[in-house]
């Protein structure tokens, strides 16, 4: 069965607009998890645009599954080895960036990630790496010592052609492939929603779509409950 991560950035977002304290990205997490959420996702930004520290605290508590999206820094490795999610997702950051723009690139940063993996592995807390759907980015996630690789679905969400979006999803589907054969863990994310998740679905080797801004968009209409049961069905 494949699992859904409900990412609830946006929830924080929406808070950190108006500088009050709601809406509770927590409460949104606990509705999603009612609703049949598999796990819970969060981004800790370096700028704290919009999930703050006490926020992911509190996810821990309250999830039951959570996964903290993280830059490769000696602050961000500190908070996990505090916090101790359930996994732990490297992504790249910018700060001018709307949302993260593509994968790690371990060809250039490699050793730092590979130094943080270890860190969090020996304090018993496992890794995937956030990577662009690109062989080599699966062969070194699998020799950096990752245990999981998240798939960046977002040029395939974009794309402006049929054309384009299948020569995308071929360029996903063999990178599933590849980590599959590795013994990779194999999530996909990034701009998926109720529409385009329904040519990811048809990749069963993938364990875990993270999905958020989507869901928290369709909540905003019509419930967090009803956002998160429509993407099941389709994901099932």
């Amino acid at each position: 069965m494949t699992h859904l991560a409900v990412n609830v950035d946006h929830i924080a977002t929406l808070r950190q607009a108006r500088g009050v304290g709601y809406p509770d990205p927590v409460a949104g997490a606990v509705l999603a998890q009612l609703a049949g959420a598999h796990g819970i996702v969060a981004h800790l930004r370096e700028d704290r645009r919009h999930i703050q520290d006490a926020d992911v605290v509190r996810l821990r508590a309250a999830a039951r599954r959570f996964i903290l999206e993280m830059a490769v820094t000696p602050e961000m490795e500190k908070i996990a080895l505090s916090v101790k999610p359930d996994l732990v997702t490297l992504v790249p950051e910018k700060r001018k960036e709307l949302t993260t723009e593509g994968g790690l690139n371990l060809a250039r940063h490699g050793g730092p990630v590979a130094k943080t993996i270890e860190t969090l592995h020996r304090n018993e807390i496992p890794v995937s790496l956030f990577i662009d759907p690109d062989p080599g980015q699966v062969r070194r996630s699998h020799d950096a010592g990752a245990v999981a690789v998240e798939i960046h679905t977002g040029a395939f969400c974009e794309a402006a052609t049929e054309k384009d979006r299948q020569k995308e999803f071929d360029r996903i589907r063999k990178a599933v492939e590849v980590a599959r054969n590795l013994g990779l863990i194999v999530n996909a994310g990034h701009g998926l929603c109720y529409t385009t998740i329904e040519w990811m679905v048809t990749l069963k080797e993938i364990d875990e779509f993270s999905i958020g801004h989507s869901i928290v968009s369709r909540a905003a209409l019509v419930g967090m409950d009803r956002a998160v049961r429509d993407m099941l069905s389709l994901i099932s």
